[in-house]
């Protein structure tokens, strides 16, 4: 199966930077027995809520770059697209039958 061809820009501040849109499966893994099975990246141990709480905080990108050396932009990119992907979820409404 092919991946998904649809392309979104991302903000100028990083430039003439663009991903596909399911780029971050590529980046994100989850493995039972690691970090308590929660969302990482690359396989290394750090969680993707740990990038969202830095971000969350306003910690500049270039910044969290800096101090974890071993990850790329690419893997910020692929922490916001999971969250968002996560976000997205239909809540069905049902019938409330009274007892």
């Amino acid at each position: 199966m092919e991946k998904e061809k649809t392309v979104i820009s991302l903000s100028k501040a990083r430039g003439n930077h663009y991903i596909t849109r399911m780029d971050y499966l590529d980046r994100i893994t989850i493995n039972p027995a690691q970090c308590g099975g929660r969302p990482c990246i690359r396989g290394m141990r750090i969680r993707v809520k740990d990038v969202l709480d830095m971000l969350a905080a306003r910690v500049p990108e270039e910044e969290i770059l800096e101090d974890f050396p071993y990850l790329e932009a690419a893997d910020i990119d692929a922490c916001l697209q999971f969250a968002a992907a996560q976000s997205d979820h239909t809540i069905l409404a049902g019938t409330v039958i009274a007892a």
